[in-house]
């Protein structure tokens, strides 16, 4: 589900073996909030299951980073964009690991899960039930799935109600023995594998 990057210029660069990330967090948000997206993006690199990617703490001779805001709605850029690149975690809804996560795979190159090229095979979209304007966040995307499998346990999918305007089902899995989707607390192996496979690591 990642950007195709023909040129990887929407590749963060690797320095040796490591894609080092800095990152500043906004005096917005509280002590706690700092910690807990400090530990969401630890977690890339330290833990059973790690990646390549290290985020750490901007300094004043970094041109390319990027910036925790407390904005409207929780959301990010796709790739790295250049410059400071903001990624906006509302205070009062955003601040969880697995959020901060899902965020922070954007801004690694990584699309929402369900609509990966191959999404067809594994999830029905209901178009009946999704709020006006939301259409979009539905529509299938030309994605590098590097060979990984479709996971609707990635940190990257929606639930099953995901811009409902009616309480009804907007994704239905094909699989029927798969009820509950989309409800990630934390990555899943399937978003570890991608991130190695995506950065050669």
């Amino acid at each position: 589900n990642a950007l195709p990057c023909p040129s990887g210029g929407s590749k963060w660069p690797k320095t040796g073996n490591r894609v080092i990330i800095p990152y500043e967090i906004s005096r917005a948000f509280t002590k706690q909030q700092r910690t807990t997206i400090e530990k969401a993006l630890r977690d890339f690199s330290f833990g059973e299951r790690t990646t390549c990617v290290r985020f750490v703490r901007k300094t004043e001779t970094d041109i390319n980073y990027l910036s925790f805001v407390s904005q409207t709605g929780c959301w990010s850029y796709l790739g790295q964009t250049g410059g400071r690149q903001l990624i906006s975690l509302q205070r009062d809804r955003c601040v969880r690991k697995n959020i901060v996560q899902h965020q922070a795979l954007h801004a690694l190159g990584f699309h929402h899960e369900q609509v990966r090229s191959d999404r067809d095979d594994y999830v029905i979209i209901n178009y009946k039930n999704i709020i006006q304007g939301a259409e979009h966040y539905f529509q299938i995307v030309p994605t590098n799935n590097l060979g990984t499998p479709y996971d609707y346990h990635s940190v990257m999918h929606f639930d099953a109600y995901a811009y409902s305007k009616n309480k009804q089902q907007t994704i239905i899995a094909k699989n029927k023995f798969i009820t509950k989707f989309g409800r990630a607390t934390e990555m899943s192996d399937n978003d570890y594998a991608r991130v190695n496979r995506l950065y050669e690591c």
